[in-house]
């Protein structure tokens, strides 16, 4: 996920920081200079002085990252970056591309798109050939903002907005923003009506086939797939992987128990058209089957990887290793895990917080902390939720002592505890066995009499009981 303009302007004064102090003097001047112009920006308009005389009153040296953070301050400007940007522009050195994309990414995060079209097409503040990053990033906004019209109108209107790109490229380019927001359908076509002009190569097809895979649209890609096939055009591996996801995910949804024969099947055809499988096809089944809880035929998918000369990627790893601790193989688990830093990856602290999660959640807490443990070797901090995700196991299990010392260790360095009220589980509680009272011994007037007792309910038993209202005999 995209992380907000501002956010991002903050991680980065954050990281400066971090560094050495003559630097840190100079990010906060930096950083000071360019919320002084964006204070300037959001000024309401009936200020009497002009934006421009305002700007040359701050006296900043103003360069293009200056220029970026300026922008991503100013999220209620408006249209007065067009001001701010021909006031930049006006200094040496600053006209070319960055700046100029950075207004545009700006304006298009707006959603203002009939002010990108006349900063595009106005040559006075636009001195400058354009090339493939504005066009990027105008693509990626319209994409966004649900506009795949107006996103294939502005690719036709290249030559009119002046940009300095290949067609080519630039079809790439529409295609895949469209394909990856949902509008598939849009993007091929475009491909058809423009293939008099572009004809599209091996990679548009593949992306293609990919849209409506990933739209979840299996009639229409195997369709398309053999539209090109019978056009000449041979599909490869990412293709044929991006239908295999799409069966996988399609009998994940309606019959789990048909998955590994619909996948044999896309995997026979792969072979039929000599696709080698790669380690994303492997990678694919693996996910997918664990996802149904068939750790055991993931596993043998697995073994089997070495057979195609493929090599498990962290991903994969990583699913197996979540398996099999949900299946309480936590033993072959470790065992995965360790292969998986053999094989050269390095886990995050994300990972270790899943692993942690899902073992809290088999009730497997004593592993959990030997996780815990080899988190904090590999110098990782636990944060605030681990902490209270073991704390609140281990008091449910009773193991107050455990969890007052874990409780302990998160102040002393420092982590924020929330207080709330942990309680021991009722099937964790140790009952106090109740010692059962011996039965009195009977002595012989005792037997005597319970025989007696006994004697006279048979004697009574073979009495003919009188019958409820009999009549009398007169």
């Amino acid at each position: 996920m995209q992380q907000p303009p501002l956010q991002k302007a903050a991680l980065r004064l954050w990281h400066l920081l971090n560094q050495r102090p003559v630097v840190v003097s100079q990010t906060f001047r930096l950083f000071s200079t360019a919320q002084s112009i964006a204070d300037e920006l959001l000024k309401p308009d009936e200020t009497p002085e002009p934006l421009e005389e305002r700007l040359d009153a701050l006296n900043a040296a103003l360069d293009h990252q200056m220029f970026v953070d300026t922008l991503n301050l100013s999220n209620g400007a408006g249209r007065k970056v067009f001001g701010l940007y021909e006031w930049a522009a006006k200094r040496p050195g600053f006209l070319d591309e960055v700046s100029f994309a950075a207004v545009a990414d700006f304006l298009g995060r707006r959603k203002d798109f009939k002010a990108v079209r006349v900063l595009l097409l106005d040559r006075t503040i636009r001195r400058f050939p354009i090339g493939m990053r504005t066009f990027r990033i105008v693509v990626d906004r319209l994409a966004r903002a649900g506009r795949p019209t107006q996103l294939i109108d502005f690719f036709h209107e290249i030559d009119i907005f002046g940009f300095d790109i290949d067609r080519r490229e630039g079809l790439s380019v529409v295609v895949s923003a469209l394909c990856d927001h949902g509008f598939v359908g849009h993007a091929e076509s475009l491909v058809k009506k423009t293939a008099d002009r572009l004809f599209p190569d091996d990679a548009i097809c593949e992306t293609l086939v990919k849209g409506w895979c990933t739209a979840g649209k299996l009639v229409e890609a195997r369709r398309l797939a053999g539209e090109v096939a019978r056009g000449g055009f041979e599909l490869g591996a990412v293709a044929y992987n991006a239908i295999l996801d799409c069966v996988c995910k399609l009998c994940r949804q309606k019959d789990p128990f048909q998955l590994r024969a619909e996948a044999d099947t896309v995997l026979v055809e792969m072979e039929t058209a000599g696709v080698p499988r790669d380690s994303g096809t492997f990678q694919i089944l693996i996910s997918n089957l664990c996802k149904i809880r068939k750790t055991q035929d993931a596993l043998e998918i697995f073994k089997r990887m070495p057979e195609w000369s493929c090599l498990p990627d962290s991903d994969t790893f990583l699913a197996l290793v979540k398996s099999l601790y949900q299946a309480a193989r936590v033993a072959e688990g470790d065992e995965m895990l360790d292969s998986m830093k053999l094989a050269g990856f390095q886990l995050t602290i994300k990972d270790y917080y899943g692993f942690i999660r899902i073992l809290c959640g088999i009730e497997r807490v004593e592993h959990a902390m030997n996780v815990f443990a080899r988190m904090k070797e590999e110098g990782f901090k636990p944060g605030t939720q681990t902490y209270e995700l073991l704390i609140a196991r281990l008091y449910a299990h009773g193991k107050v002592e455990a969890a007052n010392s874990l409780y302990q260790e998160a102040v002393d360095k420092g982590v924020t505890i929330n207080n709330r009220e942990y309680k021991i589980e009722p099937r964790f509680v140790k009952e106090e066995k109740k010692k059962k009272k011996k039965a009195k011994r009977e002595t012989l007037p005792m037997k005597m009499e319970r025989k007696r007792k006994r004697l006279r309910k048979l004697r009574l038993s073979f009495v003919k009981k009188p019958k409820k209202f009999m009549r009398r005999a007169y």
